[in-house]
């Protein structure tokens, strides 16, 4: 068991995903359309000024956090975690009627469907439910997106009655670890959370690294991992991000992710959409979805992943400005229409990311985009990986 200091290293901060109420106004229908109308693959988007760029972006955002609230009464934990993703403390459910922090809720021994946490031999454990949209379907799933939620180490967590903290599910997370695991959401809250040179043993024994399961799950297929590999990759540029924020160089583990990461945004390039949506395949081939959900999530989670993984030059790029109008033009043209929760939330985390990195936070001016802010996300560095030799080739 690793020996560490509560320790935070944010990657953005904010997270929900659906059921079969969908994650509209609590008022929408439970339909989703096919398609909006008047919307073609082939629309030309038109670049709007910084200025107005910056407030549609700060629209979409205050409309999801105020309009769009999970009820969880009927709602299930999977959905509720992911909109702490988008939204972190901020983010509000109903609970018999009464509009509630979920976070403080959760934290604080709520009940809530899919919400399922035990005393662990060595921390807290969340219990896994492989590929539930219920309760944790991927392992470490809670702790991976909780740890993208701004939250540290030293926070209450009440389970059963008793008291713990953050840190008891980490150090349950490191005991539990195993090779050929699916780590990914384990490597978010690791690449977040740990000292990058933190050495620990596990269950099985021997001992682990963050580099070992970067190295790990650099190994996984990508178009074969959930949503198209975009989680896997958003965990791998995280962690690459900090190695290089913190002097590391691409070698190793650290070169081989890189490789993943730079040739995945590669290929969600050249497979964007002619209206600046990107591919409904994700990263297998170019293709465009009438689905309004299918096509929303994909984006939404490509859109997310390219924002950490881009420099800061890339991040102002033609191409990347026409993908978030795509986006904005999804998200403004279904307010009123419920949406799946997974391509929703993880739209609207991509979208307050890239607002912080292009033009700062919300309570400072907008920076122009023709000299890229200095203002970056945490954990994202300037000169990650899109700064690397594999860039270039």
């Amino acid at each position: 068991m690793s020996h560490h200091k509560p320790l935070l290293f944010k990657a953005l901060a904010i997270f929900v995903v659906c059921l079969d109420s969908g994650c509209g106004q609590r008022s929408a229908s439970s339909g989703t359309p096919s398609a909006e109308p008047g919307v073609s693959a082939t629309a030309p988007k038109a670049m709007p000024s910084d200025d107005e760029l910056c407030q549609r972006i700060d629209r979409a955002v205050n409309f999801g956090r105020a309009n769009r609230h999970l009820d969880g009464d009927q709602n299930a934990a999977w959905q509720v975690v992911h909109g702490l993703l988008a939204f972190g403390k901020d983010f509000e459910i109903y609970r018999q009627g009464k509009l509630i922090p979920a976070l403080d809720y959760l934290l604080d021994g709520g009940e809530l469907n899919g919400w399922k946490l035990r005393k662990g031999d060595h921390g807290v454990q969340s219990i896994l439910e492989a590929g539930s949209k219920t309760g944790m379907g991927h392992p470490d799933q809670w702790l991976g997106y909780l740890s993208q939620s701004g939250l540290s180490l030293d926070k209450p967590l009440v389970v059963a009655g008793q008291t713990y903290h953050i840190e008891d599910m980490l150090t349950q997370a490191e005991w539990d670890i195993y090779p050929g695991m699916e780590a990914t959401w384990t490597l978010m809250a690791f690449a977040t959370y740990l000292p990058l040179d933190a050495e620990w043993t596990a269950r099985d024994g021997s001992v682990w690294t963050i580099d070992r399961i970067v190295d790990m799950e650099s190994d996984q297929e990508i178009d074969t991992s959930p949503c198209g590999g975009t989680h896997r990759l958003y965990a791998l540029a995280l962690a690459v991000n900090r190695h290089l924020a913190e002097g590391g160089e691409l070698t190793g583990a650290w070169q081989k992710a890189d490789r993943q990461i730079q040739a995945a945004v590669a290929k969600a390039k050249a497979n964007q959409q002619p209206d600046g949506s990107f591919s409904s395949q994700f990263f297998l081939r170019p293709a465009f979805s009438d689905d309004i959900d299918k096509r929303l999530g994909a984006s939404g989670h490509t859109f997310e992943f390219l924002t950490l993984a881009l420099n800061q030059q890339q991040v102002v790029e033609p191409w990347m400005t026409r993908g978030l109008l795509a986006l904005l033009d999804m998200l403004e043209r279904t307010e009123q229409v419920e949406l799946e929760c997974g391509g929703l939330y993880h739209a609207m985390h991509g979208l307050e990311l890239y607002r912080l990195r292009r033009f700062g936070p919300p309570d400072a001016a907008p920076t122009s985009s023709e000299t890229p802010t200095a203002a970056t996300a945490p954990g994202v560095s300037p000169s990650a990986a899109g700064n690397s030799a594999a860039a270039a080739q």
